[in-house]
């Protein structure tokens, strides 16, 4: 069994206004809901388990799961990233085979291959992550904006979602998180914590993370041209 958590409990304070950014137009639709097309189309995904707050689970019902063909359970949010995705891999089969994918739901351009590619990763070595190479000049600064020292952006990568991981293994990684206390910046980082191997596919820099406002238009142009 291949689960799909989509992580959707954010509440978007980077980007002004009253409607939550996984909920925002985008190109005639909304950005949840282009998200959710991608899994719902693809082949590699049996079930979605979409994590919203408990307070969406009625709007969300009746404006996006009633179109889905796929089984799709809600789970309420918690009060942090991690904790949502917690949530969700505790509904998840662990079964000796399955794997999970963990998204974010405010990704909505992600290809249908580099998903295939995500989980065929998780598949053959245990975890596997969508990422970019660095393009740009990496600086470490420090607090008061003083330059420490300039990366050989050569070995850096930038995280992306989706990442795919053997059930059990990311269900261990988040549950000795959770026992002492760590909070990291995405799965991968919590499987890397075990020694367990997470490998990068390489993604796409369309497959954006909508944050801002920026991104929200950024968004819209790529999809306006065809580009996505």
């Amino acid at each position: 069994m291949i689960s799909a958590i989509i992580v959707a409990g954010g509440s978007g304070s980077r980007l002004p206004g009253a409607v939550r950014k996984q909920y925002r137009p985008l190109a005639g639709r909304t950005v949840l809901a282009r998200t959710l097309a991608v899994f719902e189309a693809s082949p590699v995904v049996d079930t979605l388990l979409l994590v919203v707050p408990e307070a969406d689970f009625s709007f969300c019902r009746e404006n996006y799961l009633a179109a889905l063909r796929k089984p799709v359970e809600m789970v309420p949010g918690g009060r942090e990233r991690q904790e949502s995705v917690y949530h969700g891999l505790c509904r998840c089969p662990q079964g000796e085979d399955d794997l999970v994918v963990i998204h974010d739901a405010v990704r909505p351009l992600l290809a249908a291959g580099h998903l295939a590619a995500c989980v065929d990763g998780a598949r053959r070595w245990g975890g596997s992550i969508l990422a970019v190479p660095a393009v740009d000049t990496l600086k470490q600064v420090s607090t008061d904006g003083g330059i420490e020292a300039t990366l050989d952006r050569r070995s850096i990568w930038l995280a992306q979602t989706p990442q795919a991981f053997r059930t059990r293994l990311i269900r261990r990684a988040h549950e000795r998180a959770r026992r002492e206390g760590v909070v990291a910046t995405d799965d991968a980082q919590l499987v890397e914590r075990l020694g367990a191997p997470v490998h990068v596919v390489a993604g796409s820099r369309n497959n954006l993370k909508i944050t801002t406002a920026e991104d929200l238009l950024l968004a819209e142009a790529l999809l306006q041209a065809g580009w996505v």
